[in-house]
């Protein structure tokens, strides 16, 4: 009999593992016929959202983005999507970068995609325009090698330009490949893991972590990560970006 006091999960407050294991489904208005784990969360004291759909038959989702802007990614599965008058087929690896004062809608969802969101209160900044909508497919984003290494890959999925204040990109390890630092920095992020495993260094604790995984990390939560096994470790992760570092 499998021990349920168990986990792999931990929450600290600079940081948290969440494993798929302690999952508890919530409700969220206008998302139907679907469980949604809400995974990171500002009762945390993080400052995203991140949230992983599962549909069941008859699934759809549909809203309007207010304060918070939402990058939608098809982990698997299929669904179309449409975003004021734009419409689109989505399969897995392609995303939907949605503004705030957008509304939208997913259907024809089948019965076990996965969507993973991330949402953040958008900040304007004067003399830029709002961004736009973003259909993409994470297959053709370029991965140039990150820091010279050719282990490590790295793709940016939104435009890098001062209109967005949130990056997401998909970052991949080859077998044994790691970061060339332990990372310390002012940028927040919000990740999962899609493909693989590998050790996670967090403010000097290490975590094993394998596919299905997802973590928070608080802005200065020291990182670093190297992949193990015999395929390579894809997670795709949140930063906010391109706003002055402090709220005074």
């Amino acid at each position: 009999m499998e021990i349920s006091a168990l986990t792999r999960s931990v929450v600290k407050s600079n940081y948290a593992v969440i494993a798929p294991d302690g999952y508890i489904n919530s409700r969220v208005p206008g998302w139907e016929n679907c469980t949604v784990n809400v995974i990171i969360n500002e009762q945390m004291g993080a400052r995203l959202c991140q949230t992983i759909i599962t549909a069941a038959d008859n699934c759809f989702l549909e809203g309007n983005t207010k304060a918070s802007q939402i990058f939608f990614y098809i982990v698997e599965g299929s669904g179309d999507a449409k975003v004021g008058e734009e419409k689109k087929s989505l399969t897995k690896g392609h995303f939907v970068y949605v503004p705030v004062g957008q509304q939208y809608r997913f259907d024809k969802i089948s019965a076990g995609t996965s969507i993973l969101t991330f949402h953040k209160v958008y900040e304007p900044l004067e003399g830029q325009d709002y961004p736009p909508v973003i259909f993409g497919d994470a297959k053709n984003i370029p991965g140039p090698e990150y820091m010279g290494d050719p282990a490590l890959r790295l793709q940016v999925l939104l435009p890098d330009d001062l209109r967005f204040d949130m990056a997401v990109n998909i970052f991949t390890y080859d077998s044994g490949g790691h970061l060339p630092m332990v990372e310390t920095h002012i940028m927040e992020h919000g990740l999962l893991y899609l493909q693989g495993q590998g050790v996670y260094m967090l403010d000097h604790e290490w975590y094993p972590i394998k596919k299905g995984d997802s973590i928070w990390m608080a802005p200065y939560c020291q990182q670093w990560f190297t992949s193990m096994g015999k395929e390579p470790a894809v997670y795709i992760y949140y930063k906010n970006v391109n706003r002055f570092p402090t709220t005074i």
